[in-house]
């Protein structure tokens, strides 16, 4: 049954994909009970736009160019406008949902899922509910259960946000730092160059960096080269 809303709630869409960008828009325009106040497919212009129009969710893309989904949730926490952000991602990596919603988003949807369920979500998170889908729920909880373990076991340990990489993704990292081109890389793990972006895409938001030289720089600086090269010798 569809909740009333005394009035429509205020939303903001933010992608950098156009068209999945104006497929949104349409959508949640359609339903009747959503302002869409502004949309952008800048990460920069759209916190202008919140600025401006306060809205009460932003739809946000977790994968922007121009900055990553956490650093975008972090400023828009930091403005204290009562936002609230509900993620849209194409990535279900329960560190990333972990991170998104310790960093304050409210909830966590996938842009596989149907248009209903996208619609659900929003309509929670905007009647001041928190919103997963069920598909990750699980995962997400267990995720944090083992971040609690891990935190009580390792109390004075800064966090190295090197531990939440995958093994293909560590591969990825360690060729960047020798220098290797995004081809080079791609020819050297037999991989498409699409899918190496996406691996440095995930490298970026799980080191909380913005580019290349950033996420070495990290890497170095946190021993990821001593660790690379004790696996090599011991392999």
């Amino acid at each position: 049954m569809r909740r009333e809303f005394k009035s429509k709630s205020k939303v903001l869409l933010i992608d950098d994909n156009y068209d999945h960008l104006a497929a949104v828009n349409e959508l949640v325009s359609s339903e009747g009970i959503f302002n869409v106040v502004g949309t952008s497919t800048n990460v920069n212009i759209g916190m202008s736009l919140i600025k401006k129009y306060h809205p009460d969710v932003v739809l946000l893309d977790m994968n922007m160019p121009e900055k990553n989904g956490l650093e975008a949730i972090q400023e828009i926490e930091k403005m204290n406008l009562g936002v609230r952000v509900l993620v849209l991602s194409g990535y279900d990596d329960s560190d990333l949902i972990f991170r998104a919603m310790k960093l304050g988003a409210k909830g966590y949807v996938l842009k596989t899922m149907a248009s209903a369920q996208l619609i659900y979500a929003l309509e929670e998170v905007a009647d001041g509910k928190v919103y997963l889908p069920s598909s990750l729920t699980s995962r997400f909880f267990e995720y944090f259960q083992q971040q609690v373990i891990e935190e009580k076991s390792e109390p004075e340990q800064e966090e190295n946000y090197l531990s939440f990489l995958t093994a293909r993704e560590e591969e990825v990292l360690d060729l960047l730092c020798q220098g290797v081109t995004y081809k080079g890389v791609a020819s050297q793990l037999f991989i498409s160059d699409t899918t190496v972006k996406t691996h440095v895409n995930n490298i970026f938001q799980k080191l909380q960096v913005n580019d290349r030289t950033q996420a070495v720089l990290y890497a170095i600086n946190n021993g990821f080269m001593k660790k690379r090269t004790k696996q090599i010798v011991r392999v």
